[in-house]
C-alpha cells in the first residue's frame, strides 16, 4: 500500500513540475525571457487580427477541443448559441405560471400567513433566485396563460424567506404545499413531470437542501423539475434532493452590486496587485476540508489568506470588506460546505480570481455549453496540504529581473515582468462566460434565465400523461373512473 501511494504521488507532481537538466547560464535565461516576449507578442497580435479570420467568428469557443464543437459563445460580443444537438436551433418552448389568485393556498407560500410579507427583501439573499425566476417568467415571451399549450408549469413559492420572516414552519409549508398540489389537475395529468419548482439554498452562506424545506417532497415530487444549485453526485436522497437526470443546477444568487456592468460594488485588482496567491474565506463550520484550509493558511502566510471567520463581529467580514479581500488573491479556493456547493464559487468570477473547486462532488451549471477546464481548476479534497499551494505556484507567474539575471518566480514581488499568460487567459474566458450568472432579462443577450430555458427546451415533452392517466382510441384523457380530463375537479389525489 505504501509503494502505490508513492507511486501516485510522484506520477502526480510530474504534470506540473519542469525536468531540470544542465545548468542554466544567464545568456539562457535571458534567451528564454526573449522567447516568452516574442510568443506574447505573436499571441496578442493574432488575438486583434479581424474575427473573420478566428473559426466561424467566435473568439471564444467553450468546446473547441471537442471533436463534436458543441457550442460557440462570444459574452463579449452578445453572442450565445446553445448546441442543436438535443436543443434545436432556437428556443420554442411555453410556461404557464401559477398565479396565487387562482391558487389561494399558494399565498401563504409567497407572503406568509399573514401576507404581510415584504417580497423586495425576499428578493435578497440566496432565496432571492425564487422570487427572481418567478418575476422573469412573468415578463416572459415564452409564458402562455393557455394550460393546455403549455409544455411546462411553474409553481410559485418563497418559502425560505416566509419562513425567516414570519416564522411558517416546516410542517406549515409541507402542509400547504401539499393542499396546492391538490388544486393543481395538470399537475395529477402528469403525475408532476412538467412542473417547475425552485428550491435554492437554505442556509444564509448558500448550502444546505432547499426541497427539504418541503418534507415530503420525496413522495411528491420525485419526477418534477428543480431548479436548484444544490447539485450533489451523491445522489444520497437524505443529504441532497438534486436528481441529475430530471433537475436542473441554476447559478447562486451573487449580490446584484457585483454583477453590475462597470459600476460594480468592488472591482477586480491586477494580478500583479495582488498580495497572496490563494484565498479562503468563509467560516470552517467545523467542516473538515474548511478546517485544513485554516490551518494550511497559518503555515504558510505569505501564501494563503484563509482566517478563521465567525458569524458575528469582528471576526467577521461586511459585504465590502469580504469582496476587496477576495479580489486579492489569483485563486480562490472553493472547498464545500455543509453541501457540495458555495456562493464564492460564482463571486470569484466577479473579482476575477481563478476558482479552484474541492469539492468532489459538485455539479455545476451549463454543463453541455461551458468547458470548465478553461475557466477553474478541480483540486481533490484529500489533498488539501502544501502539494496544493506548490501546484498553484507552478501555473506560469512572472519574472523579475536584478542586474541582467533572470529568476523565475512563481509569486508576485516587485520589479517583475509578469508573463501570468495561462491565469490570464482562465480569467479572460471566465470574464466570457459569467453573464451565465445574472439574472438578467430575456433582453439581455446572456443571462442565467437564458441557460434555464435552453435547458428546460431539453426537457419539452410531447406526452404529459402519468401512471395515473389514461387515454381512448379518440384521443380523449381520462382517469380510472373513465372520467374525462377535462372534468377532473380539485381537490386531486396525490401519488
Amino acid at each position: 500500500m505504501a509503494t502505490s501511494n508513492s507511486y501516485g504521488y510522484h506520477r502526480t507532481k510530474t504534470i506540473w513540475h519542469h525536468h531540470h537538466g544542465a545548468h542554466c547560464t544567464n545568456t539562457h535565461q535571458v534567451g528564454a525571457l526573449l522567447l516568452i516576449v516574442a510568443t506574447l507578442l505573436v499571441a496578442r497580435l493574432f488575438d486583434h487580427l479581424p474575427s473573420a479570420l478566428h473559426s466561424n467568428g467566435s473568439q471564444f469557443n467553450l468546446q473547441d477541443r471537442s471533436p463534436r464543437k458543441l457550442s460557440r459563445f462570444n459574452g463579449g460580443r452578445g453572442y450565445l448559441s446553445w448546441p442543436q444537438r438535443g436543443y434545436g436551433s432556437h428556443l420554442s418552448l411555453k410556461i404557464y405560471v401559477y398565479d396565487e389568485n387562482e391558487i389561494e393556498v399558494l399565498k401563504p407560500l409567497m407572503y406568509g400567513k399573514e401576507g404581510n410579507v415584504d417580497v423586495d427583501i425576499c428578493y435578497l439573499g440566496q432565496w432571492g433566485t425564487q422570487v427572481k425566476i418567478h418575476r422573469l417568467l412573468l415578463k416572459s415571451r415564452f409564458r402562455t396563460r393557455d394550460k393546455d399549450e403549455a409544455d411546462f408549469f411553474f409553481v410559485p413559492a418563497y418559502v425560505k424567506c416566509v419562513h425567516m420572516l414570519e416564522g411558517l414552519t416546516e410542517e406549515e409549508i409541507n402542509q400547504t404545499y401539499v393542499e396546492a398540489l391538490r388544486q393543481m389537475p395538470y399537475f395529477r395529468r402528469s403525475g408532476g413531470r412538467d412542473h417547475i419548482f425552485v428550491f435554492p439554498s437554505i442556509l444564509l452562506d448558500g448550502s444546505g437542501n432547499g426541497a427539504h424545506f418541503f418534507t415530503s417532497w420525496k413522495a411528491f415530487l420525485n419526477r418534477s423539475i428543480f431548479l436548484t444549485p444544490e447539485g450533489d453526485r451523491t445522489d444520497n436522497k437524505n443529504s441532497s434532493a438534486f436528481n441529475t437526470w430530471k433537475d436542473i443546477i441554476i447559478p447562486g444568487n451573487v449580490d446584484d452590486e457585483m454583477t453590475k456592468n462597470g459600476a460594480s460594488l468592488v472591482q477586480p485588482l491586477p494580478l500583479s496587485n495582488r498580495k497572496y496567491l490563494a484565498n479562503y474565506l468563509g467560516r470552517a463550520q467545523g467542516l473538515k476540508g474548511r478546517l485544513q484550509l485554516i490551518q494550511l493558511a497559518k503555515q504558510y502566510p505569505d501564501k494563503l489568506e484563509a482566517p478563521d471567520l465567525k458569524h458575528d463581529p469582528p471576526d467577521k467580514l461586511f459585504k465590502v470588506e469580504y469582496f476587496e479581500h477576495l479580489r486579492n488573491a489569483k485563486f480562490c479556493l472553493i472547498p464545500r460546505g455543509l453541501s457540495s456547493w458555495t456562493l464564492r464559487f460564482y463571486e470569484s468570477f466577479f473579482v476575477e480570481c481563478v476558482p479552484v473547486i474541492i469539492s468532489d462532488q459538485i455539479e455545476l451549471p451549463f454543463q453541455n455549453v461551458i468547458d470548465y477546464t478553461r475557466i477553474t481548476i478541480k483540486w481533490p479534497a484529500t489533498r488539501i496540504d502544501p502539494q496544493l499551494l506548490e501546484y498553484l505556484e507552478s501555473i506560469p507567474g512572472c519574472f523579475r529581473i536584478i542586474h541582467n539575471r533572470v529568476y523565475l518566480k512563481s509569486t508576485i514581488q516587485p520589479f517583475l515582468f509578469c508573463a501570468d499568460e495561462v491565469i490570464e487567459g482562465m480569467i479572460a474566458n471566465g470574464r466570457g462566460v459569467k453573464c451565465l450568472w445574472i439574472y438578467g432579462p430575456e433582453s439581455e443577450p446572456c443571462s442565467a434565465m437564458h441557460g434555464i430555458l435552453w435547458e428546460l427546451q431539453r426537457k419539452v415533452r410531447v406526452f404529459h400523461q402519468s401512471a395515473e392517466t389514461f387515454w381512448l382510441h379518440n384521443g380523449t384523457f381520462v382517469n380510472r373512473d373513465l372520467v374525462e380530463f377535462r372534468n377532473w375537479k380539485p381537490p386531486m389525489p396525490l401519488p
